[in-house]
């Protein structure tokens, strides 16, 4: 099914929330809630390959832990900053947290977790759309056919 969205959406990458399969879950609800409506990860994760980093404009979609489709998304804003000049607007928008101090602590942790943290390390913060959600649309195999 990625296969069929791509050619819905060319040009779009596929990456999935979260650290684990529990959280992944729980960060799509809050996309699909439209109470997530940014994310932000190390410039040092794209590695220089700008053809991963987001894209103002192109859709993007958001796997489930197992790989399959949960949402597509579409990127309206792309900021490149230190993490401590992350504002508290930024921060929210991520939301998974009610203050930027909570936002701080959780990602500092996060980032020494996956290979490293500075207070002024580089970040890519990108805002996003809920383009299309993946809810009902594959078939309940325990639902009768007609």
């Amino acid at each position: 099914m990625i296969e069929d969205l791509q050619d819905t959406y060319p040009g779009a990458g596929t990456f999935k929330l979260g650290e684990d399969a529990e959280t992944s879950a729980a960060l799509i609800a809050l996309v699909r809630a439209k109470t997530k409506h940014a994310e932000c990860a190390a410039l040092a994760e794209f590695g220089g390959d700008e053809a991963s980093m987001p894209k103002v404009g192109r859709c993007d979609i958001i796997a489930n832990w197992d790989g399959t489709p949960a949402v597509v998304i579409k990127t309206t804003s792309v900021k490149t900053l230190p993490f401590d000049k992350v504002t508290e607007r930024m921060a929210l928008a991520e939301g998974e947290h009610e203050t930027l101090a909570q936002w701080r602590k959780a990602r500092e942790a996060h980032f020494k977790r996956s290979g490293g943290f500075k207070p002024d390390m580089p970040l890519v913060f990108e805002f996003f759309e809920v383009v299309e959600n993946m809810i009902g649309s594959e078939i309940d195999p325990d639902e009768d056919v007609k």
